[in-house]
């Protein structure tokens, strides 16, 4: 098993857990990242954590100290040292990243992409993102991006799923049907 398929499942379960416990998912997943910051803090004690001699007994002490400090809840405290106690807490920053996926997905959002040649105004970006939100019945939360290669037009990635409705790709096609025609 590949440590995003694993990282994936330990995301789900904590999910699972703290919806049916009806925990804070929102506060979990920054006491999550507020952990896994603690490692990029602090490269020495990412070393020690996630150093196969490092007895697992001493990574446990050492997690439980943490979350103790941090005022961690008590799901993701006994995640975090189920962890420990399997020595993956190399899984964290993958599993940080899962969870966060399925927190959104859980809230019925979805994250999209607009490629546009100029920068839009706000205006014209709440526009694109009802339009989006109308076609996926999802919330979407929209991050645009500036690329003039596009000529004009957008570009929605969704996903997997992409919307082009750029000039260059207009032009592509339209060469593509006369040299067919030819």
């Amino acid at each position: 098993m590949t440590n995003r398929t694993a990282a994936t499942r330990y995301a789900r379960a904590l999910l699972d857990v703290a919806a049916k416990e009806k925990d804070d998912l929102q506060r979990l997943e920054g006491e999550l990242a507020a952990f896994v910051d603690l490692f990029t803090k602090h490269p020495t004690l990412e070393k020690v954590l996630l150093n196969p001699v490092v007895p697992v007994g001493r990574k446990q002490a050492a997690v439980a100290e943490l979350t103790a400090r941090l005022k961690t809840s008590p799901i993701l405290a006994k995640l975090i040292a189920l962890l420990a106690a399997r020595d993956r807490l190399v899984l964290l920053p993958e599993l940080l990243a899962s969870y966060r996926e399925r927190l959104l997905d859980y809230q019925n959002v979805v994250r999209a992409e607009v490629t546009t040649a100029v920068p839009l105004a706000a205006d014209r970006t709440q526009a694109i993102e009802r339009g989006l939100a109308q076609v996926t019945g999802r919330t979407v939360t929209l991050a645009t991006k500036v690329n003039p290669s596009i000529i004009g037009g957008v570009v929605a990635r969704i996903g997997s799923t992409v919307y082009d409705g750029s000039v260059t790709t207009q032009l592509q096609k339209m060469k593509q049907r006369l040299v067919e025609s030819v």
